[in-house]
């Protein structure tokens, strides 16, 4: 049997200004995108995870729904929740980070009158 990853607030970054389920999806899909939570690794259930957070169960809850909606976590009844085995899910929710993270760049160039291959040049420029 694979082994339990066990949370801590530790493990997160949280803005009190945005829904805690949303700051938890992000970071659990970046360390699954990353490779820090190996495909088929067990989760721990909903009460335990809200628990070690200090969080209601309906937050927690929410998070593994929306994780399970993106292919990257399935529960089995009776068994517990993993990190899915199917690396085109997990492919695909890298490349959907990579897009919206190179969105933002743009965005940032655009904001102060740059391309975004401009603004790679000027972050690349030695001092």
């Amino acid at each position: 049997m694979p082994p339990i990853r066990t949370w801590t607030m530790d493990d997160f970054r949280l803005d009190p200004s945005r829904p805690l389920y949303e700051q938890f999806v992000e970071q659990i899909r970046a360390m699954i995108a990353k490779g820090e939570l190996e495909p088929g690794t067990r989760l721990p259930s909903v009460r335990e995870t809200a628990a070690s957070l200090r969080v209601n169960p309906t937050t927690v809850m929410k998070t593994y729904q929306e994780l399970e909606r993106l292919s990257l976590i399935v529960t089995y009844r009776g068994q517990g929740t993993f990190v899915t085995e199917e690396e085109e899910a997990i492919r695909r929710s890298r490349k959907e980070l990579a897009v919206a993270a190179v969105r933002q760049m743009e965005e940032t160039a655009k904001s102060i009158g740059l391309t975004l291959e401009q603004l790679w040049a000027l972050a690349r420029e030695k001092e």
